[in-house]
Parts: C-alpha cells; structure tokens; sequence
C-alpha cells in the first residue's frame, strides 16, 4: 500500500519517465515482506535500456526492473534508497517525505 504522494506528484513522475528522462518517487509503503521498510523510491524510464544502463552504476540487476503499466522501474528500499538517493542528490525527497508526516 503506497501513501504520501498526491496526484501531481505521480503525474510528474510519469511526465519526466515518458519523456525518456530518469524519474524519481519516493512515498511511504507497507509490505509484510519488508517489515524493516516504510519508504520506497520508485526509480523510473521509459527507455529501459538507459534505466538498466543507470542502474548497473549502482549494482542494480535488469531483472529487478518492474515491469507495470509502461513505467519499467526499479523500487529502491532499506540501504540501497538512503544511498541511491544521496548519490543522485534526491535524498531531499525522502528526507521530506518524513518532515511532513513527523514534523
């Protein structure tokens, strides 16, 4: 179940994906199979060929790629998130997404 984001924000997520472009999301997210985990960054490209290229810069398998409703996309959770996210100059995105439900 995925929760903190509204509508323009998705929308602009897809926006940037479809343009071909790296496209970043993180909200919050419960799933029994993470217990450890209530945020995920959803890391987007319509060209999936350059998502693959991006994500092997940071270890990431072209198999872990998502396939769902044309935004191929790999979910970056735990340690791979914080670090990813830091690297690319994103953490604000996670780092916001506490403010605003923890203050």
């Amino acid at each position: 179940m995925a929760f903190g984001i509204n509508k323009s924000m998705l929308n602009e997520w897809k926006a940037v994906a479809e343009q071909g472009d790296i496209a970043f999301l993180t909200h919050y997210w419960l799933d029994e199979r993470f217990p450890d985990c209530t945020t995920v960054t959803k890391v987007a490209c319509s060209d999936r060929d350059k998502l693959v290229r991006w994500g092997q810069k940071y270890g990431l398998k072209p198999e872990w790629i998502h396939e769902r409703k044309g935004y191929p996309h790999f979910d970056l959770l735990g340690e791979w998130q914080e670090n990813i996210l830091t690297k690319e100059g994103k953490l604000e995105q996670l780092t916001n997404l506490v403010r605003r439900f923890h203050g």
